[in-house]
C-alpha cells in the first residue's frame, strides 16, 4: 500500500522505558498460559472494605432503545467481582511470520451482548465468549483508516477504509451492498491462474456488468484489443502510484462480520489518514475529511447530505453518539478560525453555531452530548489542550476547565487515527466531567470531577498508590475507571465511583499480562460492556521473551465468576 495507518508509539524506545515499570509489576499467575487469571487472594479482597450498600444495584437503569439509537448500556456491577478469562486472542508464531519488529496496527476495539470485534490491519475478527478460538474473520480490502467506537444498540458499527490497489469499484456509489468479488476476496486470491488470458475471464465486477469478455467470446476483436493493451503495457514506462484514498466506509454487523453495505466517499481526493474521522449518531454515519463530508442512512448506506469541497470552511470532523457535533475549520496559519455547530444528522443544516476565539490553534470534540470542547495553545499548529469548554443546549458558553501544563492527562493528539474525536482520557457525564493527574511518584496519582456548570472542581478520587487510575466511562451516573496493579501482587481492577458519596467499590478485579503492553490512554482500548471488560492493544507486536515469546497479544475478555 501506498499510503496507510501510520506507526503507533509502540516501538522499542517506548517498549525500553516501560520495562523497569513491567518488571516491577510481575503477576502473582503471570507463568501460567499467558491466561488471566482469578487473582483473588484475601489481600485483593481487602482492598476495598466492605460496605452496607455493596449488595445495592446500580441506580439508574437503561432505557429501552431503537435498533439505530447509539448504545448506551447501563453497567450494573457483577455479581462477583473476581474475575475471569472469556477472551484470549492472540497471534501465535506473529513473530516468525512478521518479524521480531513488526507491527500491525489494530484500531477499533467494540463488544456487543455476545461477542468481541478487533480490528487489525484490513481486517476485522470476531471473538465469541467463554473460547479462544476465532468466530469469523472480515476482510475489509484495504487497511483501516479510521473506526468510530459507537455502536448501534442492535450491534452494528462502521469502519473506514484505504481501498487496496487491485480492489475495483466494488460498492461505487451509494448504498450498495458488497459484492461476491469482495465477499470471497481471499478465495479469489488463491484461485488465480498463473495466465492472465483475458480480457475475457470476467474477473471484475465491472467487466460482468458491461457484459464484456464473456467466456465464450472469441471474436478476433477481443483479442487485437487484449494484443495492444499488453504492448502498451510493455511501452509506457512505470508511473508512481498515486497516494491511496480512505474513501471506502464499510458498516458491519459486529455478531456476524457481515458487510450490510459500503459506499464510497464523493470527491474525497484529500482522504488520508490519520485525518480522517468516521463518527455515527442515531441513523446516521458521517465522515470528514478536512475538505468535505458526507453523510450516510444507516438503514440503506444512502447519501443523505455532503459538504462542498469548495466551500471556504472545511468539516474537520464529527462527534457523534447522542448528537452530531461538527468542528468547522476556516482559513489557514495564523488566520484559521475555528466553528462548533451542533449538526441535523438528517440534513447536515445546524442548529447553532459556537465561534472559538481568534488565536486558536486546534479543537477537539471531546462530548457532543453535553457539548465539550478541548482547546489548543501554544506553538505550531497543534499546541497541548489549555482549556477544556462546556457549552450548553443552544450552544452558548457554558463554563471553562483550565487545563495547567503538566497537571492533567488529556492525551488528544496522541492518537493515531481520527482527527477530533481522539480525547480518550476524558469522561464526560451529564452534569461533570472527569480528569486524571498525572503520576506522582510510584503509580500515584486521582482523578478528579468537574462541575460542567461552573467549571470548578467538585471531588476527587485518589489512587492511594494503589496503581494509576484513568477514567473510562460514565454509566448510570457513575464513573467507572481503569486502575493498573501498583506492586505487581494487587490485581488491576476497574472500579465504580461515585460522584455523589466520594465511595470506590470494585466492578471486575483481574489480571492483565504484560504482554498486552501499557494499559493507558492512546495505547490501549479499554472497553466495558454488559458488565464484562475488554482490554487491547492498539497495535500488535510480537513479545520478545517469556512463555509468549514471538506471539502477538490481541485482546483479553473478562466478565465475574
Amino acid at each position: 500500500m501506498s499510503q496507510g495507518p501510520p506507526r503507533s508509539q509502540f516501538t522499542q524506545s517506548v517498549l525500553a522505558e516501560d520495562s523497569a515499570r513491567r518488571q516491577r509489576r510481575t503477576r502473582l499467575l503471570a507463568g501460567t498460559a499467558g491466561l488471566l487469571a482469578l487473582v483473588l487472594c484475601t489481600g485483593g479482597w481487602m482492598l476495598w472494605s466492605a460496605t452496607d450498600d455493596e449488595a445495592d444495584a446500580q441506580d439508574a437503569k437503561a432505557v429501552q432503545q431503537a435498533p439505530d439509537d447509539i448504545r448506551d448500556t447501563v453497567e450494573d456491577l457483577p455479581r462477583s467481582p473476581a474475575g475471569r478469562l472469556i477472551v484470549d486472542y492472540r497471534e501465535k508464531e506473529f513473530g516468525k511470520r512478521r518479524g521480531a519488529d513488526a507491527s500491525v496496527p489494530a484500531p477499533g476495539t467494540w463488544a456487543t451482548d455476545k461477542t468481541l470485534v478487533r480490528g487489525v490491519g484490513d481486517q476485522l475478527k470476531g471473538f465469541t465468549f467463554g473460547t479462544s478460538e476465532q468466530a469469523w474473520s472480515t476482510d475489509l480490502g484495504g487497511p483501516i483508516c479510521d473506526t468510530t467506537r459507537h455502536v448501534t444498540a442492535d450491534g452494528r458499527t462502521a469502519v473506514l477504509v484505504q481501498e487496496r490497489a487491485e480492489d475495483d469499484g466494488d460498492g461505487e456509489g451509494d448504498g450498495k451492498k458488497p459484492g461476491k468479488s469482495q465477499d470471497k476476496k481471499d478465495k479469489k486470491d488463491g484461485d488465480k491462474k498463473k495466465d492472465d488470458k483475458g480480457a475475457g475471464k470476467g474477473e471484475k465486477d465491472g467487466d460482468k456488468k458491461d457484459g464484456k469478455g464473456k467466456k465464450g467470446d472469441k471474436s478476433k476483436k477481443g483479442k487485437g484489443k487484449g494484443k495492444e493493451k499488453r504492448e502498451d503495457k510493455k511501452r509506457k514506462p512505470a508511473r508512481p502510484e498515486p497516494p491511496a484514498t480512505c474513501d471506502r466506509l464499510v458498516f458491519v454487523d459486529l455478531d456476524t462480520g457481515k458487510k450490510l453495505w459500503q459506499a464510497r466517499l464523493p470527491e474525497a481526493r484529500t482522504a488520508f489518514a490519520p485525518n480522517t474521522n468516521v463518527t455515527m449518531t442515531r441513523g446516521a454515519v458521517t465522515v470528514a475529511w478536512g475538505e468535505g463530508s458526507v453523510a450516510y442512512d444507516m438503514a440503506d448506506g444512502k447519501r443523505m447530505w455532503a459538504s462542498a469541497s469548495a466551500s471556504a470552511c472545511g468539516d474537520a470532523g464529527f462527534a457523534g453518539g447522542r448528537a452530531l457535533l461538527a468542528l468547522r475549520r476556516c482559513g489557514d496559519g495564523d488566520d484559521r478560525t475555528y466553528r462548533v455547530q451542533k449538526v441535523d444528522p438528517r440534513t447536515g443544516d445546524p442548529v447553532w453555531t459556537y465561534k472559538v476565539d481568534r488565536g486558536t490553534r486546534n479543537v477537539y470534540l471531546v462530548s457532543s452530548e453535553p457539548a465539550v470542547i478541548a482547546v489548543a495553545a501554544g506553538d505550531g499548529d497543534d499546541g497541548a489542550v489549555a482549556d477544556l469548554i462546556a457549552l450548553d443546549d443552544r450552544g452558548a458558553y457554558r463554563a471553562t476547565v483550565g487545563m495547567p501544563e503538566g497537571r492533567y492527562v488529556e492525551d488528544c493528539l496522541a492518537p493515531l487515527f481520527g482527527a477530533v474525536e481522539t480525547c480518550p482520557s476524558i469522561a464526560v457525564g451529564r452534569d461533570q466531567l472527569y480528569l486524571a493527574t498525572e503520576r506522582k511518584g510510584a503509580d500515584a496519582n486521582e482523578i478528579v470531577s468537574f462541575d460542567l456548570t461552573t467549571g470548578r472542581a467538585v471531588r476527587k478520587f485518589p489512587s492511594q498508590g494503589r496503581g494509576t487510575m484513568y477514567p473510562l466511562e460514565v454509566s448510570g451516573g457513575k464513573l467507572l475507571a481503569f486502575r493498573g496493579s501498583g506492586n505487581g501482587v494487587d490485581p488491576d481492577a476497574v472500579v465504580s465511583l461515585d460522584p455523589e458519596t466520594g465511595k470506590e467499590r470494585p466492578f471486575l478485579l483481574f489480571s492483565v499480562p504484560d504482554t498486552v503492553g501499557p494499559v493507558e490512554p492512546g495505547r490501549a482500548d479499554v472497553v466495558v460492556e454488559g458488565g464484562r471488560v475488554f482490554i487491547a492493544p492498539k497495535e500488535l507486536r510480537a513479545a520478545r521473551e517469556g512463555a509468549g515469546e514471538g506471539a502477538a497479544y490481541g485482546a483479553l475478555g473478562i466478565e465475574g465468576a
